[in-house]
């Protein structure tokens, strides 16, 4: 395998978002954001810790934009946050922001890096999740708004767009587990979560779209591939209900087939929270998907589990190679996904916009040996090269992440990144992968 096995217009890239590198959480008027509340909270991280800091990408984006240009790398994805650009959620335009960010993409380009830009990675500002939320229908007009400013102060040089990252997961974690920011739980809370959501994925590519018809509009979505834990057939069912759950729920509305309700039941709790014609206006043709996909999970029945009446069996107790978040390490996945994407046959093209692995990292005499991750890396990237050789539409590769950040309710225990950080020191240290990245990207390693 070598990068022109991929073909001259593969999108080769790295990953990021506001709140899990920036930090600067009080500069220049912005205001708190759900995470910002969220990691303040006693108890919500593991680690006891906050992304008040991060990485300090806020001020130090030069050095680590350079370091991602001798690094070889073409495509940068990164989110805005929307607290720094509408900090009252809506209306009053902060400059302050829209400067930085000016800042940031003019970077990008002067190295000759193409910017990505995700308009929502989660951070939603504070002040409406006082009013609601994703909860309420009032959400659609500030997320159109706060669009609209990013679509008139960027969208000269910005031509790649994400509306949405993982709407399955920030929906997911945050208003049904409530392990994520804002911490909320239950059906009661998920289900017009989902609603307002699916309906801002659509309306939302479709006011980009209108606003700027030569831009590349896409989202992403997260997803694991689901097998049964066992030939049962309740374990076989509970892996239906998750698969529609976890990899179906907001992709077929934007198909336009609905939400699905076939393996599992959850239509009719979802439409309660619809007005007439609204599944219309949650479809929307857009110019690519992102896949996000790190692993595959086996499930098994549970009780214990409204809804879904299933569980997810943990890679550590399979006895399974897995990484650190005990995610299994099962190359075979991303090709599934690809290939199951395909068979929409609704879908013109298909970047995985995020895939990585967090392994323990240390390191020892200026070097960080992770054999573990640059494996991953090209096990990953040989089923993704077997899904596009088979007809899949499968155009570009960003990984999560450029470097080690604040991964949420985690902390900043597990390392997903390319490139070390001490967050102490704030030193950067380029790991054994993202030299192998770098040499295959530059066809120093032309085989691998």
């Amino acid at each position: 395998m070598k990068r022109s096995d991929f073909g001259p217009d593969f999108v080769w890239g790295t990953a990021t978002a506001s709140y899990q590198i920036e930090g600067a959480w009080q500069a220049d008027g912005k205001s708190p954001s759900i995470w910002d509340s969220f990691s303040h909270t006693a108890g919500k991280i593991k680690t006891a810790e906050t992304g008040d800091r991060a990485c300090e990408f806020y001020t130090r984006y030069e050095e680590d934009l350079d370091l991602m240009r001798s690094l070889h790398l073409p495509h940068f994805r990164f989110s805005t946050a929307w607290t720094r650009i509408l900090p009252d959620g809506h209306g009053r335009v902060n400059q302050a922001g829209i400067d930085y960010y000016n800042r940031l993409i003019d970077a990008c380009l002067t190295r000759g890096i193409e910017p990505w830009l995700t308009a929502y990675h989660w951070d939603l500002p504070q002040v409406l999740q006082d009013r609601g939320g994703w909860k309420k229908r009032s959400i659609l007009e500030p997320f159109e708004e706060y669009l609209s400013v990013l679509a008139r102060y960027f969208g000269d040089r910005v031509k790649n767009w994400m509306v949405f990252n993982e709407p399955m997961a920030f929906t997911g974690l945050g208003y049904f587990a409530g392990v994520h920011a804002p911490g909320l739980w239950g059906p009661w809370n998920f289900f017009p979560a989902v609603a307002h959501v699916a309906l801002a994925q659509g309306r939302g590519g479709r006011l980009l779209k209108n606003l700027l018809p030569q831009a590349q509009i896409g989202t992403t979505f997260s997803n694991s591939w689901i097998d049964p834990a066992s030939d049962g057939w309740l374990d076989q069912q509970a892996a239906l209900r998750l698969h529609a759950v976890m990899n179906r729920l907001y992709l077929e509305p934007l198909l336009g087939l609905g939400f699905p309700n076939d393996d599992v039941w959850l239509k009719p709790w979802i439409d309660f929270h619809l007005k007439s014609g609204d599944e219309k206006d949650m479809v929307f043709d857009y110019d690519f998907i992102g896949v996000q996909l790190y692993t595959r999970e086996k499930a098994r029945f549970s009780a214990l589990t409204p809804l879904v009446w299933a569980d997810i069996h943990k890679a550590s107790l399979r006895g399974v190679k897995h990484t650190e978040m005990d995610w299994e390490v099962y190359p075979q996945a991303i090709y599934n996904i690809l290939k199951f994407y395909h068979s929409y046959g609704k879908i013109k093209k298909i970047i995985v916009t995020e895939n990585g692995a967090a392994f323990p990292d240390s390191v020892v005499n200026g070097r960080v040996h992770d054999a573990d991750r640059t494996a991953y890396l090209k096990e990953y990237m040989g089923q993704i090269l077997r899904a596009r050789q088979e007809g899949v539409p499968v155009e570009g590769y960003m990984i999560w992440s450029f470097m080690d950040n604040f991964e949420w309710a985690e902390g900043f225990r597990p390392r997903f990144g390319l490139v070390h950080v001490d967050f102490d020191s704030q030193k950067r240290t380029v790991k054994d992968s993202g030299l192998w990245f770098s040499d295959f990207l530059s066809g120093r390693n032309a085989n691998v």
